[in-house]
């Protein structure tokens, strides 16, 4: 970003944190509460957004969206939900 005003640069900066801001909104209990065994992966992100990071083993995704202190996680088999968890949510 070095051929950016100072101006640009902070606009860039507080779009970013706006959006993270966003992001972290959606990761409450209200959301939480909306996922249901059987949803689909995409039915999920449309809920929570996209996750924080995903792994795979033997065939189950397992995500994660939030943070270490506050965090919801969903496991997919077969692209469908079939365990959640929640941490420290309001």
């Amino acid at each position: 970003m070095s051929g950016f005003s100072k101006g640009a640069k902070l606009a860039c900066v507080m779009l970013g944190v706006a959006l993270l801001s966003a992001c972290g909104n959606k990761v409450s209990l209200e959301n939480y509460n909306r996922i249901k065994v059987g949803q689909s992966y995409d039915e999920v992100r449309q809920i929570v957004g996209d996750p924080a990071h995903c792994d795979e083993t033997l065939g189950i995704r397992s995500c994660q969206w939030g943070d270490s202190n506050r965090s919801i996680r969903v496991n997919f088999a077969v692209d469908k939900v079939v365990l959640m968890s929640a941490e420290n949510l309001k």
